[in-house]
């Protein structure tokens, strides 16, 4: 049977890099194992931020230390210094925001001051120069630093600084400045180093303090399992979030209405992507309910197909909606309720 890419990343970390690294011990488990879904603080491999929880990732080194988890001020023996989340993604034909995925997953311990790590194994695809924008923004604001990679070598020199703070900082800041070519590369050949080009081409507008990103989800996107949206929902919500990390975020799923909204909010209360979204700082969840000046017929219309599969003609009909609003919001015609 072949393995999974969690067994291939774990088997992976263990050959290169080994258990002992002594005085940084290793945290893993195998993947049958649901250890790493609980909180770090109580011996799993997931971080939390102000009572929020993120995803658990596949190996976390720690040393010896006293700690305050951020999740809720425990008190800890133990300091985490590195989580890392790993995929086999791109030897599995995943691409473009399949890969923003797991952003999250390493994003708790970011935010609570340690490196988080996201290692994608080398693979028939390659790395969007976007994980590497928003990993290198998110470094920007975070309390940790969030280095993307395809070699786990970074992870052992990371490790072999671990007690040197002048010299683990030029390895940090060394692959951030790598980080930062690869995306800067890609968005000037894409976007002529012009944020409203990408914009514009994203499904985006931007204004002097806020940004709208519109978004095609209905509540079926996160009430059937198959489909995945919500994790794609959650990538795409954090990049553009560290993308504009210095504005105001609205998310806008024109064929939602507040109702559904509602509806979400009191039958997800315990899904993890759904709350990521409603609980993100400075992200707001908006629907057409929320689009100031929007004619009925345009709320009918968007009404119409919001329960369905966007292909063919429900696929074009919401273009040419989402075009109206994309215009009408740039030219002040529409607003969105703060």
């Amino acid at each position: 049977m072949a393995l999974s890419s969690d067994e291939i990343v774990k088997r992976q970390i263990i050959d290169e890099i080994g258990y002992n690294n002594e005085p940084v011990h290793i945290l893993i488990f195998p993947e049958s194992s649901r250890e790493d879904q609980k909180l770090f603080r109580d011996g799993g491999l997931t971080f939390g931020y102000n009572n929020i929880s993120y995803g658990s990732c596949d190996a976390v080194w720690y040393i010896d230390e006293a700690w305050v988890d951020g999740y809720d001020g425990a008190e800890l023996d133990k300091k985490p210094f590195i989580a890392l989340e790993g995929t086999d993604a791109l030897n599995r034909n995943s691409g473009g925001n399949a890969l923003y995925q797991r952003f999250h997953h390493a994003l708790g311990a970011v935010r609570n001051g340690v490196i988080g790590v996201y290692y994608l194994k080398k693979g028939s695809k390659s790395i969007q120069p976007d994980l590497y924008g928003m990993a290198y923004f998110a470094s920007m604001i975070e309390k940790g630093d969030y280095l993307i990679t395809d070699d786990l070598s970074l992870v052992k020199e990371l490790i072999d600084s671990h007690d040197d703070e002048k010299k683990l900082r030029k390895v940090i800041d060394s692959h951030l400045k790598k980080m930062f070519e690869i995306f800067n590369e890609k968005f000037e050949s894409a976007y002529k180093s012009d944020w409203n080009n990408f914009a514009n081409k994203r499904s985006t507008v931007v204004f002097d303090d806020y940004v709208v990103k519109y978004a095609g989800r209905n509540t079926r996107n996160f009430t059937d399992g198959s489909q995945r949206a919500g994790h794609i929902a959650v990538g795409e919500m954090y990049l553009t979030k560290y993308y504009f990390y210095d504005k105001k975020f609205f998310y806008l799923f024109p064929r939602m209405t507040q109702q559904d909204l509602d509806t979400l909010d009191g039958n997800k209360k315990t899904d993890k992507e759904w709350f990521l979204l409603r609980n993100e700082p400075n992200v707001f969840i908006k629907t057409s309910s929320d689009i100031l000046g929007l004619s009925d017929d345009l709320k009918k219309r968007l009404f119409a197909i919001k329960d369905s599969p966007l292909k063919g003609d429900e696929m074009r009909e919401y273009n040419a909606c989402t075009k109206d609003i994309f215009e009408g919001l740039k030219s002040g015609k529409y607003k969105i309720i703060n």
